[in-house]
């Protein structure tokens, strides 16, 4: 039970930081829209989500094998775990910042990063609720 209960958190907690990196990205792009050159940047959340709880090998990454190896870093992003957006016209300045579609990509974001934080509150509320109901036990 209390195995799942941290999974649960642990997973939960990844998502939130994954999350405010995407949001950094996002944020990143929408403050080099005028930037020549500039090439928005994103990540593939999804992937990123189990590439960080262990369920994806992570490309180029060495596997830790013996106890007195070096962990990564929890919730690492690789290099290749961001991506390019594509543009969706040309520009003459080569940028390929889309504002309509960064602004739906950090709208979107935010109500997720809000979701989670609101679902991992809600846990640990019902955690110590339970700790202090004198039905348990």
């Amino acid at each position: 039970m209390l195995n799942r209960l941290t999974d649960t958190l642990d997973f939960q907690s990844q998502a939130l930081t994954l999350r405010a990196e995407r949001q950094r990205l996002i944020s990143s792009n929408i403050a080099n829209a005028d930037t020549p050159g500039y090439v928005a940047r994103d990540m593939d959340f999804a992937s990123a989500l189990r590439q960080a709880t262990g369920q994806l090998a992570v490309p180029g990454q060495m596997n830790v094998t013996r106890a007195g190896h070096i962990q990564p870093a929890a919730g690492a992003l690789a290099p290749s775990g961001l991506r390019y957006a594509t543009a969706a016209q040309t520009n003459l300045d080569r940028n390929s910042v889309d504002m309509d579609r960064e602004r739906a990509s950090f709208a979107e974001n935010s109500v997720k990063y809000e979701a989670t934080l609101r679902f991992l509150n809600g846990q640990i509320r019902s955690l110590g609720d339970a700790m202090k109901s004198p039905s348990q036990g």
